[in-house]
């Protein structure tokens, strides 16, 4: 059987794509990971990396077995923190996934007293869209989830609530003049909407929101970030569909204004998702207990 390190030698070259990235990973020199690369195909007796001017790159094989060394491993970790948590000391690796607004508005404090309290922990940090986040959580890339809701999955675990999101339609100051009294749904499609992308769960959750009340708002223009809508809606490109709680510095300085409208839109929430089958290690457990979930 081949040597685990060189399945760690494998696994860390093949994330990182480069024998000298990897060798500062790893606290080796390049030569012995070098080598090691060369060992590690030798008795396998199988190419595992294409080498290229761009570095390496995952031959056939490489692919083939590349997600079942990781999980091997990610398995590994989890077992010796499982053994070091006989001590209920919390230490090993929490995959965090979430969307980068989330990351940003909601997490921030949480996250850093966490890890000021467990520094033994890491806290990997994963960025992507709420249906691709479950996704990782269910191909065990990915520890716990925060999700916007609504999302229903049988294959995950919903642990809870931990914020809630109130969506309002914000511009600048070039429509000021819809501030001054509320609006109704319907009569927004006047004017030139921004909306997040098609695929997210807020904009899914608004449109199914339209549709009881018979009202179809099309966007004039899509975007994929609610930073960048924010600031296409100052300049006056048009009204943007947003979390309040996305834009109240804004909102506060005055740089953005909210419109009212008629009926009001309902509140969303941001909840936290596990695997379904996963058990708890310490330091997850201890991580959760930091959120106050309804």
């Amino acid at each position: 059987m081949v040597n685990l390190e060189l399945y760690k030698v494998f696994y860390t070259v093949a994330k990182c794509g480069s024998l000298t990235k990897a060798a500062q990973e790893l606290f080796i020199s390049q030569p012995a990971v070098s080598q090691s690369v060369k060992l590690f195909e030798n008795q396998l007796g199988v190419s595992v990396f294409n080498r290229t001017h761009r570095g390496m790159e995952l031959s056939a094989g490489g692919k083939l077995i590349y997600s079942q060394v990781e999980q091997a491993l990610s398995l590994l970790d989890d077992a010796e923190s499982k053994l070091t948590e006989l001590t209920s000391t919390a230490t090993g690796r929490i995959r965090i996934g979430a969307t980068d607004s989330i990351f940003l508005h909601i997490l921030p404090d949480k996250l850093a007293a966490y890890s000021e309290k467990y520094p033994a922990v890491k806290l990997e940090l994963i960025s992507s869209t709420s249906p691709d986040t479950v996704e990782r959580l269910k191909e065990g890339k990915c520890d716990i989830a925060f999700i916007n809701l609504p999302l229903s999955d049988d294959e995950v675990r919903f642990y809870g609530t931990v914020a809630h999101l109130s969506d309002a339609f914000v511009a600048g100051k070039k429509y000021e003049n819809l501030a001054r009294e509320e609006i109704s749904l319907k009569d927004l499609s006047q004017y030139p909407l921004l909306m997040i992308e098609e695929n997210t769960v807020a904009r899914r959750a608004f449109s199914a929101y339209c549709d009881t009340l018979g009202v179809k708002l099309t966007p004039d223009t899509e975007v994929a970030s609610w930073d960048l809508m924010k600031k296409l809606a100052a300049k006056g490109m048009g009204v943007g569909f947003i979390p309040r709680e996305y834009c109240r510095e804004e909102l506060a300085s005055g740089e953005l204004i909210e419109i009212k409208v008629t009926p009001r839109l309902p509140v969303r929430g941001v909840g936290i998702a596990i695997a379904k089958h996963v058990k708890l290690s310490y330091a997850m457990k201890e991580f959760l207990a930091a959120f106050d979930c309804e």
